[in-house]
Order: structure tokens, then sequence, then C-alpha cells
């Protein structure tokens, strides 16, 4: 009992000990807690200071960075401007390139800063002035000096750009197309003022080029009129067709060429700039044709046949024409079409050209010489070369005759124009005869009344006999020899105008028509070749010439209407299922054997 007593107060007393320590601890805790209260509020104007000061920092490096980047960048800036200014540099077009990509990248990267961006912007206007201003010096460059005389390699155009030129201006060609346009690059700022300089640029190469192609043109044109007075009409006026053609060859070769080299290559401005560079050439054009047509008229029925192969080689080329003309697309050429402008001025001149021939045979009738002349006159001998003629341009004479109406030449003897039975399109051998026939009977005409009116009428009958032999001597022989041959296939042509059939295409009987023509022409066709193996044509020492020019005037007869006749009639699916049985030969092969008759 005693000694759980005395653990008991051991006990006491440890607990009181215990409780003791506790009321110290507690003290010295509230006392760090005061400390800790002190310390903190010492602590936390400093902590506020410093995050402002960490602020001030972070402030201060950025604005460092901005600071190196502006410098850095209106370094570089400097650099691209010094290099866009100076223009590109011979070798140094790829660095010009670079140079102005990174120009228009830091358009695109510096959205916010309008400023800088306008200031860019102005730098690649400048570059593209630059780059169009060394452009327009090789185009120069390449539109001056002596143009090529007459007469060089067709394969080469008359205007041709010089080759020394395209490694010069090709790059440049293809860097101007990547440039900044308002279709490309609708936000660009500097865009539209690039367009404009383009243009600018496309309409100097336009104005350059066309000038070049006249002043490479202008001699030969200008040489025909000058020496029309000199040279056989017939060869002028084939020598102006030539011209034409080269004119057309120039036009296209023009246009390839603006489709390789120009800025802008889209068919608007190629169209738009193509006018421009037409203009000048048709300018001549109709000054060269001007001055010819003036020429002609002064001595028509001298010069009726320049104007007749003038007309023919028009009318050749009219489809080329077209061709070029669509290049311009819907400008004001469409309606002022100089070239197809010439052609009824042409034809004016042609269709006086019958008529007034005619009148000239008549007014020979007044002509007198003496009551004892026998000798061929003037307008026997001039009938008799102008039919020799018409073969060489029949297809004008043709085609204006066709446009003047069927007998109209023979104004002022009464006759009603129009009243005449009326011929189109394929009777082109018809009417040609028809008016063959009333030059030859208007001549005869006339020199009748000469030798009626003779006072010694024995050497009017001379007269008569030795002009009238004159004029039939080739007459009688293609009336003999060829006309059958002819009137085989261009009989009944009125009558199938009338009916409007056309020839051999009107139906079942049209069609047996047609057969029979193409089996009587093959017959009369072997009765002359055997004819003409049996007698030889002009077959004496010193007529070579005679002869050839007789070969060539019935090859012209023959084979163009032959030709025209199979077109028609001949190739036609109704007209035959088997049409070698009735076309016997080609019209190659008739030429060649009119061509062996003469050999």
């Amino acid at each position: 009992m005693d000694d759980e007593t005395a653990e008991i107060e051991l006990l006491q007393q440890n607990l009181n000990k215990t409780r003791q320590i506790s009321k110290r601890m507690t003290s010295i805790l509230d006392s760090f807690d005061t400390r800790i209260a002190k310390l903190e509020k010492s602590i936390l104007p400093l902590y506020t200071a410093s995050q402002i000061l960490n602020r001030r920092r972070n402030n201060i490096d950025k604005t460092l960075e901005k600071i190196d980047d502006v410098a850095t960048n209106q370094e570089d800036l400097s650099a691209e401007e010094s290099l866009i200014l100076r223009g590109p540099q011979a070798g140094q077009l790829l660095q010009y390139k670079e140079a102005l990509e990174r120009l228009n990248a830091n358009i695109a990267f510096k959205a916010g800063d309008s400023g800088e961006i306008a200031k860019i912007a102005d730098l690649v206007e400048t570059g593209a002035k630059k780059l169009a201003q060394v452009y327009t010096k090789i185009v120069a460059e390449a539109s001056s000096g002596t143009p090529p005389p007459p007469g060089g390699s067709p394969e080469t155009p008359i205007t041709a750009f010089p080759h020394s030129l395209r490694p010069a201006v090709t790059p440049i060609v293809k860097l101007l197309r990547t440039l900044p346009l308002p279709s490309t690059h609708p936000s660009h700022p500097g865009a539209p003022a690039i367009l404009r300089t383009f243009l600018d640029a496309q309409k100097g190469f336009a104005d350059m080029r066309g000038n070049w192609s006249v002043k490479c043109l202008d001699a030969q044109g200008k040489g025909l009129v000058v020496r029309a007075n000199e040279v056989d009409p017939l060869v002028t006026g084939r020598e102006f067709g030539e011209w034409v053609e080269l004119i057309l060859a120039t036009a296209e070769d023009e246009f390839k060429l603006m489709q390789e080299l120009a800025p802008l290559p889209s068919s608007g401005q190629l169209a738009a700039s193509f006018t421009i560079l037409l203009t000048p050439i048709l300018r001549l054009f109709t000054s060269v044709l001007s001055s010819l047509v003036a020429f002609v008229k002064k001595n028509l029925q001298k010069y009726s046949f320049l104007a007749l192969a003038a007309y023919e080689s028009l009318l050749s080329l009219q489809p080329v024409w077209e061709q070029i003309l669509a290049y311009t697309g819907e400008s004001g050429l469409r309606e002022k079409n100089d070239f197809k402008d010439g052609l009824p001025v042409l034809r004016s001149l042609c269709l006086r050209s019958f008529p007034e021939f005619l009148a000239d045979i008549k007014l020979g009738a007044m002509a007198r010489g003496s009551d004892t002349s026998t000798k061929v006159v003037d307008f026997t001998m001039e009938t008799v070369k102008y039919i020799t003629k018409i073969p060489e341009v029949q297809g004008a004479v043709s085609a204006a005759l066709l446009a003047l109406g069927d007998g109209n030449w023979k104004m002022g003897e009464g006759v009603q124009v129009g009243m005449n039975q009326k011929l189109g399109e394929g009777d082109e051998p018809a009417i040609l005869e028809h008016f063959i026939h009333d030059v030859i009977s208007t001549a005869i005409t006339s020199l009748t009344t000469i030798s009626k009116n003779a006072r010694r009428p024995a050497f009017g009958a001379i007269f008569l006999l030795n002009n009238v032999a004159y004029l039939r001597q080739r007459r009688v022989y293609y009336d003999s020899n060829f006309t059958p041959l002819m009137q085989a296939i261009t009989d009944d042509s009125r009558a199938a105008a009338s009916s409007g059939g056309g020839l051999g295409l009107g139906g079942g009987k049209a069609t047996q028509q047609a057969k029979e023509k193409f089996v009587r022409f093959y017959d009369v066709f072997d009765e002359v070749v055997e004819r003409h193996r049996v007698g030889r044509v002009l077959d004496a020492d010193g007529c070579e010439n005679e002869r050839h020019t007789v070969e060539e005037e019935v090859v012209m007869l023959v084979v163009p209407s032959l030709r025209r006749f199979i077109t028609r009639a001949g190739t036609k699916k109704e007209f035959s299922k088997n049409p070698s049985k009735y076309i016997k030969k080609t019209p190659e092969e008739i030429e060649s054997e009119i061509r062996t008759l003469f050999g």
C-alpha cells in the first residue's frame, strides 16, 4: 500500500513538472508568433518592391530586344534599298530577285505596321520600275537599226527579235511576271502601281515593235508604187499580194513574240497591246493600197490587171487576215477593218474596168486611118493581150464578174442592170465565157464598122480579114479544140442556177446529167489528145515560147474548171457509189497529159 502511494506521489510530481514545461513552451511559441508577425510586417514592403523591380527588369529586357530587332531590320532594309535603287546589274539579276522576294515577305509578316509596309511597298514598286526600264531598253535595242533587205531567209521573220538579246530579256520577263498585281495579290499595297508600270511597258513594247515592223515593210511596199510604171501590171499586182502576205506573216510572228515577252500575258491585255501594234502596220497597208489605187485610176485600162491581180491576192489572204484579227479581241479594229475595206476598193476598180474596156473597143471604131491601110489596129492587139492574160487572174475576174452581174458589163447599150439571168457561186466558168464572148463580139463589130466606113471597099475587106485573122488565130484554135471540152462541163449552168438546184446536186435527173457531162468531157478530151498527137501545135523551130504560152493557157482553161466541177458534183455522196466510174482521170492527170501534148 505504501509503495503504491509513493508511486502516485511520484507521478503527481512528474505531472506538475510537465505542466510547468508546457507553460514555458507556450510562452516561447507566443513569443515566436509575435516575432514572425513583426518579421512579416518588415519583409512585405521589400517583397513588393522586389516584384516591381522584376517587372521593370523584364520590360527593360524586352525593350532592348526590340531595339536590337529594329536596328537589325533597319540595317537589312537599308541594304535592300541600296540594291533596289541601283537597279538590276549585269550578272546580279538573281540577287535582285531575292531582294524583291524578301521585301514582299516582309510585307506579309508586318501586317500591323502600316508605315513600315508602305515603305517596303514603295521599294517593291521602285524595283518593278527599274526592271521595266531595263526591259524597255532591250526591246528598243531590238527594234532599231537598219531594216533587213527584202528577200531574206523565209525561216527568219523580217522583224525577228535578235537572238543575241533573248538571253538578256527572257529572265527579266519571267521575273516581271512573278511580281504582285491586283489580280494575284489584291492586298499588296504596291500592286496597283506595279500594274500601271507594266501597262506602260507593254504599250511601249507594242509601239516599238509596230513601228519597227513598218520600218521593215515600208521600203518594199512603197517600192511597188514607184516601180509600177516600169513593171508589168500583173507582176506588180502579184508583188503587192506577196507584200500583203508578208505583212500578215509579220503580224503573226509579232503576236507570238508578244505572247513570249509581254509582262502581262493575259488574253485581254495581249489583245489590247496587239491592237496598238497592228495600227501603224495597217496604216502603212492603207497608204500603199491608196497609192496603188490612185495610180491605177490614172489609166485604168492599162493597169486593170494590176487591180485584178491585187484583188485576187487579197481574196486568197482573207482567211489569214480573219485569224490575225481574232487576236485583237473585241477591239475597234473589227469595226474599222482596213484590210477588208481594201477589197471593195479594188473590186470597184475591177468592176469599172470591164465596161470601160468594152467602151475603149467601141471607140476604136471611130479611129480612121488611111483609105489603103490594112494593118492590125491597136485595139485588136489589146483585145488579144487582154484575153490572153485573163487565165492568170481567172479567180479575180470571175469573182468580179459575178459581183457585177451577167451581161451588166454592157452598160450603155440599153442593157438594164439586174435584168439578166443571175449566176452565183460555182458559175464562174459560165460567166467568164459570156464576158469573153462579148469582148470578141464587140471587137469584131468595131472592126466591121471601120471596114464599112472605108472609102475603098477592097482595102476595107483586106483590113477586116487581117484584123479578124489576128483576133481569131487563137480563138479558132480554142473554139475547135477546147470550147466543146469546156461546154461539156459548163452547159446548162444558167438553167441550173435558175432552178436553184445547182449542177448535179438536185435529185435523180440532175445527178444523171452530171454523170453524162463527165462521160462527155472525157470522150471529148480523148479526141483532143488524139488530134494533137497527129497534128503538133507550133512545131516549127523558134516557136518554143509561143508553144509554151499556149500550153499554160490551155492548162489554166481546163484544169481549174474540171477541179471545180468535180468538187461541186463528183464528190457528193448522192452522185455515185463508185465515182471513179465517171471521173476517169483526176485534174492532175489531165494537166500532165495536156503538157505532154506540147512537150
